[in-house]
C-alpha cells in the first residue's frame, strides 16, 4: 500500500495526514498500519527517522474511541524531548477526530499534568519515572489501557530505565495491544518482548547498510588539542544549513559552546543540565532553522525531528556503541542524503573498535582538511552566517491554519461546562458542531478549537453572545 488512502483509516486521520504533508507511508509505516490496524502485538526493528512515531500513532489515532472516561493509549518514551515531540504528532494526527494527548514527564510540574489528566485524555505518552509515579499516586487511571507502545526500547535499557517499564507494564491490563519499536535489539529487549507479548509479529526495516548508503561517513584521527581547530575546518567547508555536534559530556558541550560563541558562530547547547523549559526553546528554535549550529549531548540524539539536518559531527566519539547509530540517524532522514562526521583521540580506540564491531564496517578514515582549504571556504561560511535565517515552517502549520483556538474567560469555578460552550457556538448562524475541536475547561478559564476555518466567525458571534446567560470574555489564545 503506497497510499493512506488504502488504509481503513477516518476521513479526519486523512485529512490531518493531507495537512500535515504525510504524501506516502515510509516503509515502516506501510508494513506496521495494516497490522497494528488490526490491533496486533508487534516488535518492531526500525532506525531513527523512518517514521515510527507516524507508523503507531495513526493506526492508535484511527482505532481508538472517543468516547471514554480514562486513557485507552500508553506510550512510554526515554526522554523528556522525545515525549513531546511524540505528543504533538499525536496530537496532529488526532486534531480533526478530537483526541486528546498529554505528556508526563519529569522536571515539570506535577500539577500541570495532573490538572490535564483530570480532564477526558485518550492518549498518554509519558517517561518511565513519571508515568510510575503518576499511577502510584492514582492520578493516571491504566486500567482501560487497550495499546501500549515502548518507543526506543534500547534507549529504556541503556538509561537503565527497562526495570520502570516492566513495573508499569506489570499494572496494565492483560488484554491489550503491545508493540515495541527499537533502532536495536538487545537481549534484553528480546526478553522483554517475549515476557510480555503474544505471538507479536516481528517487522525489521532498514538495515544499517542502507543506513550506510543514505549517509556519508568519515572518521578523522586527531589530537585532543586539535579537535576544535578541526571542528572549525569542518563547519566552514560543509557551511551546513543545520549541524548537531555531539559531545559525550555536558562540560564538553559547554566548552565547544563557548568557544563557538567567541568565533561569532550562532549557536546554542543543549544537555541534561538546562533547565526543562529552556531545553524545550532551543530545540523548538533549532527545528525552526533560527540558529544553524546545536551542540548537545545524546539527551538530543532521540526526539529532534529537524527537516534537512545535513550534517553530524561526533565530537567525541560514543562510549555507547548504539548511540553512534543513534546519532547519525539525526541526518539522512526520509530518505535524504547526510553526513556524519567523527573525530577520535588515541584514548578512544576501544570505543571505535566496539562501534565498528557491532556496525560490521569500518567508518571510512578522512584527510584532515588543510588550513588553505578552511581559509577558502571561509569568506562564503561568514556570509551564510551573518545572513538572517529562514525561518521553517512548523510541520503542522497548515492544519493549524485550519484551527482556531479561543480563550473563553470562565472555567469550572463558574460552573462551566462542555455543553454550555458547543450550545453557545452551536447558536451561531453556520456554524455545526463538527465545526468544535477539543474543549479544555480549566479552573479560571477554558479553551476550544475551532475548525474548519471558522474561527473569526465564531469569534464574532460570541462576542456578542452570552454563556449560561453571561456575557464572558472571548479571544484568540495566546500562542
Amino acid at each position: 500500500m503506497n497510499d493512506f488512502k488504502d488504509y481503513n483509516l477516518s476521513e479526519e486521520i486523512l485529512k490531518a495526514l493531507n495537512l500535515l504533508g504525510f504524501k506516502n507511508p515510509t516503509k515502516v509505516q506501510e508494513e506496521v498500519i495494516a497490522l497494528a490496524l488490526l490491533n496486533k502485538d508487534l516488535v518492531v526493528k526500525s532506525k531513527t527517522g523512518s517514521g515510527k512515531t507516524g507508523a503507531f500513532g495513526i493506526p492508535i489515532c484511527s482505532n481508538i474511541d472517543l468516547e471514554v472516561k480514562n486513557p485507552k493509549a500508553l506510550i512510554l518514551t526515554p526522554t523528556r524531548e522525545l515525549c513531546v515531540q511524540v505528543k504533538e504528532d499525536i496530537t496532529n494526527f488526532g486534531r480533526f477526530k478530537r483526541i486528546r494527548c498529554a505528556a508526563v514527564f519529569g522536571k515539570q510540574p506535577v500539577e500541570v499534568q495532573v490538572r490535564e489528566l483530570k480532564q477526558r485524555v485518550h492518549v498518554v505518552v509519558g517517561t518511565p519515572g513519571r508515568t510510575k509515579d503518576l499511577i502510584d499516586r492514582n492520578y493516571l487511571s491504566v486500567e482501560e489501557i487497550k495499546y501500549l507502545v515502548i518507543d526506543e526500547a534500547d534507549k529504556m535499557l541503556n538509561m537503565g530505565f527497562i526495570d520502570q517499564v516492566e513495573e508499569i507494564i506489570k499494572l496494565l491490563p492483560k488484554n491489550r495491544v503491545t508493540m515495541l519499536f527499537s533502532a536495536t535489539m538487545p537481549e534484553e529487549i528480546e526478553s522483554l518482548c517475549q515476557k510480555y507479548m503474544i505471538n507479536p509479529e516481528k517487522i525489521e526495516i532498514e538495515t544499517d547498510n542502507e543506513s550506510k548508503n543514505n549517509i556519508e561517513q568519515v572518521l578523522y584521527e586527531v589530537d585532543e588539542k586539535f579537535k576544535f581547530e578541526l571542528l572549525k575546518r569542518i563547519m566552514y567547508i560543509e557551511n551546513p544549513d543545520s549541524c548537531i555536534i555531539f559531545c559525550s559530556t555536558k562540560e564538553n558541550v559547554d566548552k565547544v559552546y563557548e568557544k563557538l560563541q567567541d568565533t561569532g558562530v550562532k549557536v546554542e547547547r543543549l544537555h541534561g543540565g538546562l533547565m526543562q523549559e529552556d531545553r524545550l526553546k532551543v530545540m523548538n528554535s533549532f527545528k525552526k532553522g533560527e540558529f544553524r549550529f546545536l551542540a548537545a549531548t545524546d539527551v538530543a540524539a532521540r526526539g529532534i525531528d529537524v527537516e534537512s539536518l545535513s550534517l553530524i559531527v561526533n565530537y567525541d566519539v560514543p562510549v555507547e556503541k548504539e548511540s553512534y547509530v543513534h546519532r547519525i540517524g539525526r541526518t539522512g532522514r526520509a530518505g535524504k542524503k547526510g553526513k556524519a562526521v567523527t573525530f577520535k583521540i588515541s584514548a578512544e580506540n576501544r570505543y571505535l573498535k566496539e562501534i565498528e564491531d557491532y556496525l560490521a564496517y569500518e567508518i571510512p578514515r578522512g584527510k584532515i582538511p588543510t588550513e588553505d582549504e578552511a581559509d577558502n571556504a571561509k569568506k562564503s561560511f561568514d556570509e551564510k552566517n551573518s545572513q538572517k535565517p529562514q525561518i521553517k515552517a512548523d510541520k503542522g502549520a497548515k492544519l493549524n491554519k485550519e484551527i482556531t483556538k479561543l480563550y473563553i474567560g470562565a472555567g469550572k469555578k463558574k460552573k462551566l461546562r462542555a455543553g454550555d460552550i458547543v450550545g453557545a457556538i452551536t447558536s451561531i448562524q453556520g456554524v455545526s458542531p463538527d465545526n468544535i475541536g477539543i474543549i479544555d475547561i480549566q479552573d479560571n478559564h477554558s479553551y476550544v478549537d475551532i475548525l474548519d476555518g471558522k474561527g473569526n466567525l465564531v469569534l464574532e458571534g460570541l462576542k456578542s453572545a452570552t454563556i449560561k446567560g453571561k456575557s464572558i470574555k472571548v479571544e484568540k489564545a495566546a500562542k
